[in-house]
């Protein structure tokens, strides 16, 4: 599943430099996960590296984007295949 940023962001900007598929960004008002980049950091690291620095903790699973571990990774590898 994707992650998403909830209204209880506080903009810190810790989590938008972490990301390493460049998913985050901000957005109006608060910051924004893009859910076609987001793989959970699967490929990258073990865990997502947004919730790890996030101070509120703000970045739960979308509901609506649920996704495999293996669907996670197929997307991960078409990501890396698109930047190559």
């Amino acid at each position: 599943m994707a992650l998403m940023i909830t209204d209880e962001c506080i903009n810190c900007d810790v989590c938008e430099p972490e990301c390493p598929n460049d998913a985050i960004s901000m957005g109006d008002e608060i910051y924004e996960i893009n859910p076609d980049l987001c793989t959970e950091c699967v490929g990258h690291y073990d865990e997502p590296q947004c919730r790890d620095v996030c101070p509120v903790d703000c970045i739960p699973n979308d509901p609506d984007r649920v996704e495999t571990r293996e669907e996670l990774m197929a997307k991960y590898e078409r990501l890396m295949a698109a930047k190559a």
